[in-house]
């Protein structure tokens, strides 16, 4: 809340601010704590912190921010712009901070963090930045963690109208949870000398919120900041746990915690941010939000400066000014843009001495690292001067902070009074009050928020308790609507230095360029201006913004909105928003029971989903190509050996599992007997592929579906979805049993002679375990189901077993298959041989506009069946273009070429000019040792018809011929899949 307005007039201290001596460190750096009041503020003076900020050694006291405490040593220019490097100061006091951004080197580096938001703590290192950080390369040792809450009614904001709402809520018997982002309540009271029931109003403040921490069912959060309002009354919030105790911290406890609160009623009492105005060269350090300044004086017992100019457009700046004279700061000139200034502020400043010109501004500023003189003018132009001063304190008006209640859905509307959005009326679950809603005094503030603590009992049943009398405070002038919204007229310095978002650099002339260009949405202006999109995100640019094209546009404020407010309300980190779930906790890393003899064998391992998959087995001196052509020939001429076990499997049963099956798959499954499997492909309600794999039917009512390594979550998430919503007559139950079992693809002209050595019992005869069946037997003595399934097009087998034998299953079948020279093989082999027949990977080959029919799988989509989910979509129009992509081959011209996969196919042979006609792109594409040669699948328009055609793939700078063929490229006629 803008508390200035209610300032207590005091008698000046007769006695002259105390000069703090120059001192030295033990290490002999000097520290220059010249600029610290020697009594007041709320910091506690006798706990001194070291810190070190761009290399000097320096001190401040507990209770500090690090801005406060660099104020406190003489530091103005924190850091440098990002696009022209023009040295920034400190503007604010709170997260609306646009330019003071510094890294944290020390205990862990921490990018982009606003230097009015860091508590101080001992041994923290910092330097300031251009805008951008970087990014910590050691892992940071501290914890982060979230909770959950439910409350009645929750409070955002610990200023007088929020400590009001929660006190009220709290003694009507509700549970209340009470957010805000200071270490202690108060808000816009820490930083005033505000009087309540005549004591100060810091004091007033800590007497509730002590009343509320021994309420029952009240929690108190300080240093939490709520930052994303959503449906259902959920908040998330950030709380800063271990800030202010550094790098003592122990490691165990939370560092930053994210609360979820899920509240019946919401009380919004989030304040309101200080305006600038703009005029050229205002982005000088030394250049101070009046409000700020005032704040830095009675909380952190700071002077920012040692002669203060104010330039206002409204009431709220007088108080700041009259404060930092009270304090022996020399305040020379007030510039009221307003033609008529407040006569009851005019005549404190006289007695004072202080000089207030009505009707003038200031137009310019001089200084190099820091503001020396501001250079002013009447707003007609006339009666320039220039004046002297170290500080420039810039009061424009107030927004109100409404960013919650935006996100919440809430609507705005203008209110021409302060020149701001305000909410327009209230949510059925969230209330506004205090400077949030508008409000400008203390009175009005406390009385909101114990009328909306009130409307939020009502609402969620509780009877509100008596009222109590509401503090007593200071009458407030009456307040004349400001001359100067956002912009000081006059013309546009060359280069333009009137700087709307201080964070990007953009000026007037950048948003005037946009409106010249033909932009009207302020959404599209924010995108080509850049304005509002930086760590800030627009709290003090955003209403300068659409003031400045509103004018530009002629158009009226009240009309429009402004952008969308979005979370986060402040930058969250991502390890906050993660919390535990870190490392492989946050994403998992999966792998097989058969993973350890994959390292014993020196597999290298790719990430395939979450699963850690052997992709290739080298020798010495073996590169990647090498080892793959090796595991090729061993598979296509002896006998080679997968881990196959990270393929998603799925147990279906139930009595309605085969009517559920016939819906879901293009092909009958309901046809299938027990013992045989059968391939298929689902597909969207669009008719495109979204997974395949087999069905195999154990029993009548039961079945065990396959899936892709990377889909097997999501297809049992359609299946269930499809079961539970559309289909919930249907008595089914589908069960996840990837983990369950391991599979082990024994793959090769040999295969049959190795698994008849270790399954005596079986009899692996093709009329006896025919391609596409599955028998139980004893492999290598474990109770096995073996099944006659290639992805390879070799005679194959994949033996199933419990997860727990995988090991001694692997280890059976090498000691059975050395006289043969078995070999495993990876991922990477896997995909050459099953494109060498063809076989598409969905996900790779396809990319959710292919069809079955654009694979060439007309064959799995019956023509018997009535209906199945995404049948009604075949007959599209768009589905049965010519010009679909579809399937094919491409062999390079040079049998030595390997086109990157993602390479885009054209008909011209040279590359034209653009725009280019693409016909599809390459999909896979390897080295074949079968071949002799490179070869790749491609999704090409009008592909089956094109079969023969010569068509060309740029690569760098060349286009390479490639003719087109069908998908399957070795052993058309599929006999070697019988052996």
């Amino acid at each position: 809340m803008p508390a200035l307005v209610q300032r207590r007039p005091r008698h000046p201290d007769p006695r002259p601010a105390r000069r703090v001596p120059h001192r030295r460190t033990p290490a002999g750096d000097l520290v220059n704590e010249t600029h610290r009041t020697p009594s007041g503020g709320l910091i506690d003076r006798d706990t001194p912190l070291r810190f070190t900020f761009d290399g000097r050694r320096l001190t401040g006291y507990r209770g500090d921010t690090l801005a406060s405490a660099l104020l406190a040593n003489g530091v103005h220019q924190v850091a440098t712009s990002i696009r022209f490097g023009r040295p920034r100061g400190i503007l604010s006091a709170g997260a609306e901070e646009p330019n003071a951004l510094v890294q944290l080197e020390e205990p862990v580096p921490e990018p982009m963090l606003g230097a009015t938001t860091v508590e101080l703590f001992d041994g923290l290192v910092a330097r300031g930045l251009p805008g951008q950080g970087r990014l910590a390369a050691q892992p940071d040792p501290a914890r982060y963690d979230g909770k959950h809450v439910h409350c009645d009614v929750l409070v955002v904001g610990a200023g007088p109208a929020g400590l009001v709402a929660a006190l009220t809520a709290a003694r009507g018997g509700a549970r209340v949870v009470l957010v805000d982002d200071q270490p202690e309540p108060g808000g816009a009271l820490l930083g005033s000398n505000e009087h309540l029931d005549g004591k100060p109003a810091v004091e007033w403040a800590r007497t509730v919120a002590d009343e509320l921490r021994e309420l029952p069912g009240t929690l108190v959060l300080e240093r939490t900041t709520a930052f994303g309002a959503y449906d259902d009354g959920f908040v998330l919030a950030l709380q800063r746990r271990t800030d202010h105790l550094g790098a003592a911290a122990p490691r165990h406890v939370s560092r930053q915690r994210v609360w979820r609160i899920r509240a019946k009623q919401t009380v919004l009492a989030t304040g309101a941010h200080e305006r600038p105005v703009v005029f050229a060269d205002n982005d000088r350090p030394g250049i101070m939000l009046a409000g700020a300044a005032r704040t830095y004086l009675h909380r952190y017992a700071v002077l920012p400066g040692r002669r203060a100019v104010l330039f206002t457009t409204n009431d709220s700046g007088y108080a700041a000014a009259l404060d930092l004279a009270d304090a022996d700061v020399d305040v020379p000139l007030i510039l009221d843009a307003r033609p008529d200034a407040a006569t009851a502020w005019t005549d404190v400043c006289a007695e004072r001495g202080i000089e207030v010109r009505a009707g003038h501004a200031v137009v310019g500023t001089d200084g190099e690292e820091r503001i020396a003189a501001a250079r002013t003018a009447s707003l007609d132009g006339a009666g320039k001067s220039r004046v002297d001063c170290d500080l420039l304190l810039v009061a424009g008006g107030w927004n109100p902070a409404v960013h919650l209640f935006s996100q919440a859905r809430g609507q705005l509307e203008y209110a021409p009074g302060l020149g701001a959005y305000v909410p327009a009326g209230v949510l059925p679950a969230m209330r506004v009050a205090g400077a949030a809603s508008g409000a400008l005094d203390f009175a009005s503030c406390v009385r909101e928020g114990r009328d909306a603590a009130e409307e939020a009992l009502s609402a969620t049943g509780f009877t509100p308790a008596p009222r109590f009398a509401l503090p007593a405070s200071d009458a407030r002038p009456e307040e004349t609507p400001p001359a100067v919204r956002w912009l000081v007229p006059g013309a546009a310095p060359e280069p333009d230095t009137r700087f709307v978002d201080l964070q990007r650099d953009a000026t007037v002339s950048d948003v005037l360029r946009a409106t010249g260009a033909g932009l009207r949405s302020l959404e599209h202006i924010k995108r080509y201006t850049t304005i509002g999109t930086a760590h800030d995100q627009g709290k003090t640019s955003g209403m300068l913004a659409g003031g400045i094209v509103a004018d530009a546009l002629g158009t009226d404020l009240a009309r429009g909105r402004p952008t969308t407010f979005r979370p986060p309300y402040t930058p969250v980190a991502f390890a906050a928003l993660a919390g535990r779930n870190r490392g492989e906790l946050h994403d998992p890393v999966r792998v097989t029971a058969i993973h350890p003899r994959h390292q014993a064998h020196g597999a290298v391992f790719e990430n395939v989903g979450q699963w850690h998959r052997p992709w290739y087995y080298p020798r010495p001196g073996e590169d990647l190509h090498a080892a793959v052509l090796r595991e090729c020939r061993a598979a296509r001429t002896g006998v080679a050996m997968m881990d196959a076990s990270t393929l998603g499997k799925i147990d279906l049963q139930g009595p309605d599992v085969t009517v559920f099956l016939d819906r879901l798959y293009p092909n009958m499954m309901s046809t299938l007997g027990v013992g045989r499997i059968r391939y298929g492909v689902l597909c969207g309600l669009d008719g495109m592929v979204i997974d395949d794999g087999t069905v195999i039917r154990l029993a009548e009512e039961r079945f065990l579906v396959t899936t892709t390594t990377g889909n097997a979550a999501t297809v049992l998430d359609w299946m269930e979805e499809w079961l539970q919503t559309e289909w919930p007559d249907l008595d089914v139950f589908a069960t996840s049993v990837t983990e369950h079992w391991a599979t082990i693809a024994l793959v090769g002209p040999l295969s049959r002679e190795v698994l008849g050595a270790v399954a005596p019992g079986l009899d692996v005869a093709n009329a006896a375990l025919g391609f596409m069946s599955w028998q139980d037997a004893e492999v290598a003595g474990i109770a096995a189901r073996v099944c006659r399934i290639s992805f390879s097009g070799e005679l194959a087998y994949e033996i199933n077993v419990p997860c727990w034998y995988a090991g001694a299953l692997w280890d059976a079948l090498l000691a059975a298959g050395e006289p043969y020279g078995i070999t495993p093989y990876g991922t990477e082999t896997m995909h050459v041989l099953r494109a060498e027949k063809g076989y598409p990977v969905i996900g790779q080959d396809t990319d959710g506009t292919v069809t079955p029919q654009d694979l060439g799988m007309s064959w799995v989509v019956s023509k018997k069946k009535a209906d199945f989910v995404g049948k009604r979509s075949f007959s599209r129009p768009e589905n049965l273009r010519p010009d679909r992509k579809q399937l094919v081959g491409l062999l390079p011209e040079d049998p030595a070429v390997l086109l990157p996969e993602g390479a885009q196919i054209i008909e011209s042979d040279h590359l034209p000019e653009p725009p280019v006609r693409m016909l599809g792109h390459v999909t896979s594409s390897y080295s074949s040792a079968a071949l002799g040669r490179t070869f790749a699948l491609a999704l090409v328009r009008s592909g089956f018809g094109r079969i023969g055609e010569t068509l060309y793939v740029p690569v760098g700078d060349e286009v390479v011929p490639v003719t087109v063929t069908g998908s399957v490229l070795f052993d058309k006629e599929g006999a070697r899949r019988d052996g």
